[in-house]
């Protein structure tokens, strides 16, 4: 049966080689028989109302041509607040930018091409989503598709939204993390994990559905993003020598194994500091603390490779 689908194109993605590319991408998903539909973003959070417009009207999959913050843009147009979902839409990601942390837990493929095969006759699957209600959040309220986290690893995705991604999601991502870290002040952090008290001095705190953010860095490995659980990951009093001294353990998947990491796991967290820390939600500013993030179970219909 032929699909039905709208594809929704940010044409600033990939260092804005999405703009001048994507009317390959619309011919290639009709040769495979696609039903398509086009829409192009043209402002920041567009790509959200364009979803949510979408799988109101009915469409079978949307598709969310572009990098981690287009994929978070087009997660929150088809799911609200609870977990409700606005239309039946499933989500199809090919995958344009340069972090790309979104695909890497789930059996989406890296090119364009096979990204296009896979949502022409992939399965569906439900899988987890994450919300967060945070302090000054112009959404008051907002799903995520991967992590979402609070305190240093805000203030990194703050400079990293800052850079020039032309050298790469990984490369982009560590030097504003080293610079991040040698420009903030660790600071006490209270926690309630499904009502069980948390206190630490730490870094930050991440909330993760996946298993990767910051272009690779397995922070959370192991995470299963359909087990109706948040995999939170507490970063403890740690610097930008500590970050120096462990990069191989972000990609080794052993980042576990430092004993400033705690990695747990629940369904609903409240964080809050001794000052209002920064959240990111999928490398996207969010507010800051007090926040609660939990895990919505099955929120998300997402076309897989197999």
């Amino acid at each position: 049966m032929t699909r039905r689908v709208v594809l929704i194109i940010n044409p600033a993605s990939d260092n804005g080689a999405t703009g001048k590319q994507w009317p390959e991408l619309v011919a290639e998903a009709q040769r495979l028989g696609l039903r398509v539909e086009q829409l192009i973003t043209e402002a920041p959070g567009h790509a959200t109302e364009l979803a949510r417009e979408a799988s109101m009207a009915g469409a079978e999959i949307v598709v969310a041509v572009g990098g981690d913050g287009t994929v978070h843009e087009v997660v929150n147009g088809l799911v609200g607040a609870n977990g409700i979902p606005f239309g039946e839409a499933a989500l199809g990601v090919v995958a344009r930018g340069t972090g790309r942390d979104f695909i890497r837990s789930h059996d989406i493929p890296t090119k364009a091409k096979a990204a296009l095969q896979a949502i022409a006759e992939g399965p569906i699957r439900r899988i987890d989503v994450g919300e967060v209600v945070s302090t000054g959040d112009p959404e008051a309220g907002r799903r995520f598709a991967n992590a979402a986290s609070a305190g240093v690893t805000g203030a990194i995705a703050k400079r990293a939204n800052g850079m020039s991604k032309r050298m790469g999601g990984t490369p982009t991502f560590l030097l504003a993390a080293f610079q991040g870290f040698r420009a903030y002040t660790n600071t006490p952090i209270h926690m309630e994990l499904d009502g069980r008290p948390i206190d630490a001095t730490a870094s930050c705190v991440v909330c993760a559905i996946g298993h990767s953010l910051g272009g690779g860095i397995k922070v959370a490995h192991g995470a299963r993003p359909d087990d109706g659980l948040l995999d939170m990951v507490l970063v403890g009093d740690v610097g930008a020598k500590d970050l120096a001294l462990n990069v191989h353990r972000l990609y080794t998947g052993t980042l576990g194994d430092h004993p400033e990491i705690t990695h747990l796991k629940g369904v609903t967290v409240t964080v809050s500091g001794a000052t209002p820390l920064q959240i990111e939600a999928d490398g996207e500013l969010a507010g800051t603390t007090p926040a609660t993030f939990r895990c919505l179970p099955g929120a998300l219909r997402l076309v897989t490779a197999s």
